[in-house]
C-alpha cells in the first residue's frame, strides 16, 4: 500500500534516508529479507559463497588464522568460492593458500546466510592430510595457531564462535541458519 504521506514527511521519520543511493540499498535489503536468493534470480546477479574449514587437532584445539587486514581478527581458514568450483573445493584451495597443506574428509557441518550482504557460508568439518604441518602462505594470514574451544583468542566474530560450535557436534547433522549482523568480541 502506498503511502498519501508526502515524500518529505515520510523522509522526516526515518523512513526513507535522504541520500538517493540509500533508497536503492534500504530496497535491495528489503528484496533479500523477503525472497532470499530470488532477489539475485530477478537481476540476474549471481550468489556470493564462501567456504570455510573446521580443523580440530587430536587435543581438540580449532584451528584459526589471524587476518592481516582489517581488525586483524582470528577466524577459520576459509573464502570466496571461484568460479566453476564446488563450495568443499573452495574450502579445501583456501586452506591450501593460507596454510600451504591440504584437507581431507571433508564433510558439510554448517550453512549460513547473512541477508545484510546476500552470502552463503558453507562449513566443513575436515582433518589435515597425514603428516601436513601448517605454515602461513599467504600475505593476508599474520599467524595461525590452534586455540582451546575456552579460549578463543580476540578479536573474534560470534559468528565464527557459532561455527566452531556447530560443528563440533560427532553426527552428521547440518547447522542451517539465517544470521544477523556479526558482533565482534573484543
Amino acid at each position: 500500500m502506498r503511502s498519501t504521506r508526502p515524500l518529505s514527511r515520510r523522509r522526516a521519520k526515518g523512513r526513507l534516508p535522504d541520500r538517493p543511493d540509500g533508497l536503492a540499498v534500504q530496497v535491495r535489503r528489503a528484496f533479500l529479507r523477503a525472497f532470499g536468493g530470488l532477489y539475485n534470480d530477478l537481476v540476474r546477479r549471481r550468489a556470493r559463497l564462501g567456504a570455510a574449514a573446521v580443523i580440530f587437532n587430536a587435543d581438540g584445539r580449532v584451528l584459526l588464522v589471524r587476518h592481516s587486514y582489517g581488525r586483524r581478527s582470528w577466524e577459520l581458514p576459509g573464502g570466496g568460492r571461484e568460479p566453476k568450483e564446488s563450495v568443499a573445493q573452495a574450502a579445501g584451495r583456501e586452506v591450501r593458500e593460507e596454510l600451504g597443506v591440504e584437507i581431507t574428509n571433508a564433510r558439510l557441518c554448517g550453512l549460513y546466510y547473512e541477508a545484510d550482504v546476500d552470502q552463503h557460508h558453507f562449513v566443513f568439518r575436515c582433518q589435515l592430510a597425514a603428516g601436513a604441518e601448517p605454515k602461513v602462505s599467504s600475505a593476508e594470514i599474520l599467524e595461525w595457531g590452534y586455540w582451546p574451544l575456552t579460549g578463543l583468542p580476540r578479536p573474534i566474530t560470534d559468528f565464527t564462535v557459532r561455527r566452531i560450535a556447530d560443528a563440533q557436534s560427532p553426527s552428521t547433522s547440518i547447522a542451517v541458519a539465517v544470521l544477523p549482523a556479526r558482533t565482534w568480541l573484543e
